[in-house]
């Protein structure tokens, strides 16, 4: 890891030597003043993160800390090839697509008495059972099922080896430190390794492993093992989902070569230029958000709270790409199918 750029090194690494995603001063300057405003009215904040997402452990336990743990472990790859397509699960009267119906299946197995979380029970689960856990409620299987078995009977290998059967006991190694927890997880567990080499660079985006972090924090509140003093050090999780947002919003625009390949409906592979760059320009465009909206807070003798970090930003522009899906479609999103995000 050590010759590999770090996130935030390697966002603006990318930036400065893309040649096909261009980061605009003047759409970072109008989403911070947007920000700005809903931080101000309290409308973006930490306890948000709990609170919008019904499906996300309501406690601060080990068995929450474990539970985002899984959650994060097979949490990539839940695009649809198109809208009819869509894995879905119905749990207690609501369907679920993407992201959320992989926690609803979580849920609707532990209630089910499935010790799902538990990395005892994940580290041997057969394919059949794995199937039933995730299984659709409409006709389209979760994405990338075989790679989602290896990687659980990977990751709970580990855990039970290494670390006394608890994702827990990574957190406390970690000290309150979530520069030294994603270290750990992406030394620890192959799986989060989201690297990637551009121009002759290693670069690293650490999604997966980025989020884990911010999810830790979420759902301790920012208290006890979950009180990282350098939060601020994690970048927003470079994903499909947020890049399409930041185009919305005019933080970045596209060559005519990449926009006519993603209204072509392309199919990129993990490590292509253009994806690199499409995720390495949302890491700094994301960065540069966060540095007006402390200037905003300067300029107008307050402070910026902690909370408000890259992380946050990324909470506000990914569900806002789900709520707002019809007004952001207007420019694809990138396809790649992959286990990094």
């Amino acid at each position: 890891m050590s010759n590999t750029l770090q996130p935030r090194e390697a966002g603006k690494f990318i930036t400065e030597k893309s040649k096909d995603v261009f980061v605009e001063p003047e759409g970072i300057q109008k989403l911070a003043d947007k920000l700005y405003e809903k931080i101000i009215r309290n409308e973006i904040t930490l306890a948000g993160w709990k609170g919008l997402h019904e499906l996300n452990p309501q406690s601060s336990g080990e068995d929450a800390v474990n539970w985002v743990f899984f959650a994060d472990t097979l949490n990539f790859s839940f695009w649809s090839e198109s809208e009819d397509e869509k894995y879905l699960v119905k749990y207690k009267g609501k369907e679920y697509s993407g992201y959320w119906s992989l926690c609803a299946a979580m849920n609707r197995a532990l209630d089910e008495g499935i010790p799902l979380t538990a990395a005892s029970y994940y580290s041997t689960v057969t394919m059949d059972q794995l199937k039933k856990i995730l299984r659709s409620d409409s006709k389209f299987p979760i994405p990338m099922i075989e790679e989602r078995l290896n990687i659980l009977h990977q990751t709970g290998k580990v855990i039970m080896e290494k670390f006394g059967g608890s994702f827990l006991n990574v957190l406390k190694q970690s000290e309150k430190s979530a520069v030294k927890l994603m270290q750990l997880v992406v030394e620890n567990f192959p799986s989060y390794r989201d690297e990637a080499t551009f121009q002759g660079i290693k670069v690293a985006f650490y999604k997966r492993a980025q989020i884990l972090v911010g999810d830790i924090w979420g759902v301790l509140e920012g208290k006890g093992d979950g009180c990282f003093s350098d939060i601020r050090q994690i970048t927003m999780f470079a994903d499909y989902r947020i890049p399409q947002a930041l185009v919305h919003f005019g933080v970045m625009r596209y060559s005519e070569n990449l926009l006519k390949k993603l209204n072509e409906g392309w199919l990129f592979q993990n490590e292509d230029v253009e994806e690199i760059e499409i995720r390495g320009c949302s890491i700094w465009a994301v960065e540069l958000i966060c540095e007006q909206i402390e200037e905003l807070f300067r300029k107008n003798g307050g402070k910026m709270n902690n909370e408000i970090t890259p992380v946050l930003i990324d909470h506000f522009l990914w569900d806002y790409a789900r709520d707002y899906r019809d007004e952001i479609n207007v420019v694809p999103y990138h396809r790649v199918r992959c286990i990094y995000y």
